[in-house]
């Protein structure tokens, strides 16, 4: 994985940049209105106007700023979350102390604290994180990863785009990813590429293409159903 830069995107918060690269963990637009827009308003709160225990699959890890996202929601909504993630480069702690979520999400000292045990806590243990949200992080790539069958309610996936990660984004990837959802299961993705959407169609998804956030005309909400 190439280094990592720290870079302000234009809604004051913090992203990464792959230097050399011309990628970015978030969208300059702003990171944390994105995930806000992608994964929270047009996944989790979709969720859950269904379920009030929601099991969550996140691809890419990262930064963590979906996690705590979710984690901010739960508490709010009165949602229990089961949260598992991979990530198979993990960010360093010196870059995660760096990064101005918590300034730019004005969060508590207790919601501080959990952002901080989100990265600190182990990797392949289910951790809790607060008495609402249960967080297993994997160190694995996806690729390698075997899931369980109607496992997960919700998945966000968060992988680099498919022209940098195209063995990502492929039919086989989506349908071992669809086995392991719930009926009526929920993937949110900024991409909405021709060729992903054909994939995500052979594989099995119904989608929908939805208004994305500032500076992306559409993303991707695929269903199984």
């Amino acid at each position: 994985m190439n280094k990592r830069q720290i870079v302000i995107t234009e809604d004051g918060s913090s992203t990464l940049e792959l230097i050399g690269m011309d990628e970015h963990f978030h969208s300059m637009h702003g990171a944390i209105q994105e995930s806000k827009h992608i994964f929270i308003q047009n996944g989790l709160q979709q969720k859950a106007k269904e379920k009030s225990t929601i099991r969550i699959f996140e691809m890419g890890f990262g930064t963590g700023l979906n996690a705590v996202l979710s984690l901010l929601f739960a508490k709010e909504n009165d949602l229990q979350i089961d949260y598992f993630s991979i990530e198979a480069y993990p960010l360093e702690l010196e870059l995660v102390q760096k990064l101005n979520f918590t300034e730019q999400l004005d969060l508590s000292k207790e919601q501080t604290n959990s952002f901080q045990k989100l990265h600190l806590c182990a990797w392949n243990l289910p951790t809790e994180i607060q008495a609402c949200f249960f967080l297993e992080k994997r160190n694995v790539k996806l690729e390698e990863l075997i899931l369980e069958s109607d496992s997960f309610d919700l998945v966000y996936f968060d992988a680099f785009n498919p022209d940098l990660q195209p063995e990502l984004w492929t039919e086989e990837i989506f349908r071992k990813i669809y086995l392991a959802m719930t009926s009526g299961g929920i993937l949110m993705t900024y991409s909405a590429k021709g060729k992903v959407k054909r994939a995500f169609k052979a594989a099995g998804f119904v989608l929908n293409a939805l208004p994305g956030p500032p500076g992306k005309r559409e993303i991707t909400q695929a269903i199984k159903i």
